[in-house]
């Protein structure tokens, strides 16, 4: 697990600009352990399973190499770096594949990154066009159009809003619920729906709108919750015991120590497409009820805040997901003033195309943190 800016990607302090190809294999040191040869046999087996999924033999990689090596030496080497820890066989007699180790180490080393096109760049700003939508389809617009872009799962994390509230409603929905619409100060309305006992009559939904509508005063939720809690401890508070319940339910659920917002995720299907093993399902399938918990988006918040670029996670290095067969690549979405306003990632198996991926991460984080901001 290591952060990774490629050269030529924008940092958050940039402008955008176009992500340039890296120097060729021969032009710059190959990572430790490797020698060139053995360097140049990693990266084309690892380049042949993104694109195939299939293992790789010795006369493929003496046909596909760029440098001219023999098949005995291929297998040789292919042998070496099996022993290595950095390819694997799935079956006897069959060719190589490269285990999560050795994606690692052609990520951290061996990969280059091509250029962004003019019309992924085109395809990424018009999904972003947020005239006339709101800012959560524009925001599940990008997800599925990272899904899209990258044949895997789109997530697009926009935490909560921290800011001061202009107005707060009350609506009821029936069945000890009710949707909550929480104006912010410059203006973007978020909806909640909390849970509040049954049988609460509207003239308690309006009390509690009432009674917080009047403590605003520029208030985040975090304070706001403060001061109610010092209200009703010192039974200071006019509501009556309704109402007093339909409160404190909304501001638990809006509690400024919380860290969560909205998680959307496009393109769930697509990490389903290739799975041949119940092992690969199981994990996929906990994947999903993990990406529907709390503890998910605040995950994917860390991982963001602990990086200034983009981060790949491999097999089970981002603790999001505990069994292997699962990559993910995510990068912070920061506004003008540097602060992480969101997450931005894509989920796929392990034979991604990262060099492809890198590049419409890194520029959708930009502008979603430009949007968000």
């Amino acid at each position: 697990m290591v952060r990774l800016t490629p050269p030529g990607m924008t940092s958050p302090d940039t402008p955008l600009g176009p992500v340039t190809m890296r120097a060729p294999l021969g032009t710059r040191p190959v990572p430790a352990p490797l020698d060139a040869r053995s360097a140049a046999v990693l990266r084309e087996i690892v380049e042949q399973y993104v694109e195939t999924g299939e293992p790789v033999g010795s006369r493929t990689l003496s046909r596909r190499l760029p440098i001219s090596l023999s098949p005995a030496t291929i297998r040789n080497v292919m042998a070496d770096l099996t022993d290595a820890g950095l390819l694997f066989a799935p079956h006897t007699s069959a060719g190589r594949l490269p285990t999560e180790l050795g994606l690692r180490l052609f990520v951290d080393g061996l990969l280059q990154f091509g250029e962004l096109a003019e019309d992924d760049r085109e395809a990424i700003g018009g999904a972003l066009a947020a005239a006339g939508r709101s800012l959560e389809d524009t925001l599940a617009e990008a997800s599925t159009m990272l899904s899209g872009l990258s044949a895997a799962a789109g997530l697009v994390l926009a935490p909560k809003s921290e800011g001061a509230l202009r107005h707060i409603e009350f609506v009821p929905l029936g069945s000890g619920r009710a949707l909550v619409v929480l104006v912010n100060a410059d203006g973007q309305v978020e909806n909640r729906i909390i849970e509040i006992p049954p049988g609460v009559p509207p003239s308690a939904l309006q009390q509690a709108g009432n009674y917080l509508n009047a403590r605003l005063s520029g208030r985040g939720l975090a304070e706001l919750r403060l001061l109610v809690a010092e209200e009703m401890a010192a039974n200071r508070t006019e509501l009556d015991g309704l109402s007093a319940q339909v409160v404190e339910a909304g501001l638990a659920t809006w509690t400024g120590e919380g860290r969560g917002g909205s998680l959307i995720v496009r393109g769930q299907a697509r990490l389903l497409s290739d799975v041949t093993q119940l092992d690969r399902l199981s994990a996929i399938q906990m994947l999903f009820e993990r990406l529907e918990t709390q503890e998910t988006m605040l995950r994917l918040l860390e991982l963001a805040e602990s990086s200034d670029g983009v981060r790949i996670f491999i097999g089970a290095e981002s603790g999001l997901f505990g069994a292997s067969g699962l990559s993910m690549v995510v990068a912070p979405a920061r506004n003008a003033a540097n602060r992480i306003v969101g997450a931005i990632g894509v989920i796929g198996p392990t034979r991604i195309n990262y060099g492809r991926i890198i590049p419409v991460v890194d520029y959708t984080a930009h502008l979603i943190g430009r949007l968000l901001g």
